[in-house]
């Protein structure tokens, strides 16, 4: 696209000799009577500075407090996509994301939305603060009315605040990330799409919003200091109870296919296509019209020094891999700096030995260790690893292009369907719930962990038409 997606107010916004916007250079929430030092980063990024950012990574390699690493399945392109974002808006605020697409484009739609919605709830982080510093030169002269007529800024505490801006920032960027897409000239998004799972902590602030079934875990130590499992977001599949009876309002229709009963799909009301595995995605615009969305679930959660390590992974991962074991296998990791390739190496064995017959999934891992420490590029480099792919970004990958102009083939996925006497029973994994993340409904709870597993594509089948309606 190339337009600047994250734009200050132009009233405090100046330009430099060599053509640069600045924009308002804080991140503090602007509560009333109390100055906030100021944190955010000054530069405004396009999609084209994006290479040249400082600490940001997406191909296979290490930051200074994460690793990351993707491994191509055998159904076709490689279509998840994985971001770290280091200094995102201040110097202790990290961005993460897992982006897994589905669909005859679904890599190029992970990867825009990779790209482009961290710089989206940049933006929209920007305009929120620039709307707060108007608030609180008038918040002497009486209660400031929020805009939505909710409550007033003296009713409602910091915390609150806080809770309600971030959360606002990822509607708004979420929301405008899929009207992008709908509207892209070379993507197209009407039978594929992408899931997503975002995060950003910034100090010991985690703000969380994510759709589809991309998952996010935390390793954290319990009273007696040994190593759990706390699963932070939920699998947003179709036969949740509150999403199938959205789609069914909207006139869509849910339910397994015969030969894989374990997996509920979304179908269009006069077509037994195109099948989708998740409730709510990025594109898929033949469906958004049935129930499918792209409003994001939202999650705050602080966190405490028993917090270990912060674990996005696409499906492929928790399909064949549960919570526990994925801690497990981060905590004895040799190395940390290769500890997702450990993850990706393990789902890989369990894919050939739980589904033989079936094709292995795309994997994409990225795991931030909470205490900012990582291994030294010696021992990175003997995991296999060279310095190289850590500075280019680009191990290996195809060379991307922001618009989908490259050379690379949009393959559709395989359709691949195992017979029902190769399914395994799954249980449903508890979700611990502790006092410092807002807690989850009873309904809620029951729907965590691998209910609705999907071990063959997102999509079945393509419908009849293949042009958008107006």
């Amino acid at each position: 696209m190339g337009g600047c997606v994250s734009t200050g107010n132009k009233r405090t916004c100046s330009s430099r000799n060599n053509g640069e916007t600045l924009s308002p250079s804080c991140l503090g929430i602007g509560f009333c009577a109390k100055k906030r030092p100021k944190t955010f980063s000054d530069r405004v990024y396009t999609l084209q500075s994006l290479p040249s950012i400082p600490n940001r990574i997406f191909a296979n390699g290490k930051s200074r407090a994460s690793c990351i690493f993707t491994q191509q399945g055998r159904k076709g392109i490689n279509q998840d996509a994985m971001v770290v974002w280091e200094d995102f808006m201040s110097e202790d605020a990290i961005f993460c994301g897992v982006f897994d697409g589905h669909g005859p484009h679904g890599h190029l739609v992970a990867r825009k939305v990779r790209d482009a919605l961290p710089l989206k709830l940049l933006s929209f982080l920007n305009s929120s603060q620039s709307r707060s510093n108007v608030s609180s030169k008038t918040c002497f002269r009486g209660n400031v009315k929020k805009p939505d007529g909710g409550e007033t800024e003296k009713d409602a505490s910091p915390e609150e605040k806080l809770n309600l801006e971030w959360r606002e920032a990822f509607m708004k960027s979420y929301k405008s990330m899929d009207k992008e897409l709908r509207s892209h000239p070379n993507v197209d998004c009407f039978c594929s799409g992408s899931t997503a799972v975002t995060l950003v902590k910034q100090g010991s602030n985690l703000f969380m919003g994510y759709i589809g079934d991309s998952r996010a875990i935390l390793g954290s130590k319990d009273s007696s200091d040994s190593m759990i499992a706390i699963q932070l977001t939920v699998d947003l599949k179709p036969d949740l109870p509150r999403e199938a009876e959205r789609i069914k309002r909207c006139k869509g229709r849910v339910f397994a296919l015969q030969d894989e009963p374990e997996v509920p799909r979304v179908w269009l009301p006069f077509d037994d296509a195109p099948g989708l595995a998740m409730a709510r995605a990025f594109g898929d615009f033949c469906l958004k019209e049935y129930g499918v969305i792209s409003i994001p679930e939202f999650a705050h959660r602080m966190l405490t020094e028993r917090d270990q390590f912060i674990v996005l992974a696409s499906d492929g991962v928790w399909d064949v891999l549960s919570n526990e074991e994925v801690v497990e296998i981060i905590s004895s990791a040799p190395s940390r700096s290769a500890a997702s390739r450990y993850v990706v190496d393990a789902a890989a064995r369990e894919w050939k030995l739980k589904y033989p017959t079936s094709k292995m999934d795309d994997c994409a891992v990225v795991c931030l260790f909470l205490d900012g420490k990582m291994d030294s590029e010696s021992d990175y480099e003997e995991q296999g690893f060279s310095s190289a792919t850590l500075q280019s970004n680009h191990s290996g990958n195809a060379v991307e292009s922001d618009d989908g102009q490259k050379s690379e083939p949009s393959l559709q996925r395989n359709c691949t369907v195992r017979s029902s006497d190769e399914n395994d029973t799954y249980g449903r994994l508890p979700v611990e719930n502790e006092g410092n993340v807002e807690p989850m409904s009873t309904e809620d709870q029951n729907w965590l962990g691998l209910e609705g597993v999907t071990r063959v594509n997102s999509l079945v089948q393509l419908p009849r038409f293949s042009e958008e309606r107006p």
